[in-house]
């Protein structure tokens, strides 16, 4: 029966995840602090999950024209290096320290969010 809490969590990170919003900002909550799923565990898993979703997603939005492809090596390259360099940080440090930097990097992803959205001038459209 655990699993279906398994799939439900896979779910509705995927909901998320195409909708461009990260499926691992509610994955990893719900696998670690909901089903008991170690920190290290859960991000690899995020990580495998991420592959089919980021390769689908990518994908459609390249087919869409969504992609500036102009200095997209310039983003990829320093990603790339930042990335192999943090998963060998994270594997390094103990999973109750990952989680407090994990948390305490959702609170300010969302401090941020909320700033942008209060500060940012609203786009009104004139009406005729």
């Amino acid at each position: 029966m655990k699993f279906l809490y398994f799939i439900l969590a896979g779910v509705l990170g995927g909901v998320l995840a195409g909708m461009g919003m990260g499926g691992g900002t509610l994955t990893l909550p719900l696998l670690v602090l909901v089903m008991g799923v170690g920190q290290l565990t859960a991000q690899y898993a995020n990580l495998i999950a991420f592959l089919p979703s980021g390769t689908a997603a990518l994908f459609l939005h390249v087919k869409n024209g969504l992609v500036k492809k102009d200095n997209l090596f310039y983003l990829l390259l320093p990603a790339f290096v930042t990335c192999s360099v943090s998963s060998v940080f994270a594997t390094q440090i103990q999973g109750d320290l990952l989680k407090k930097l994990f948390g305490g990097f959702l609170c300010i992803i969302a401090i941020f969010s909320l700033v942008m959205k209060v500060f940012t001038p609203k786009n009104k459209s004139k009406q005729k």
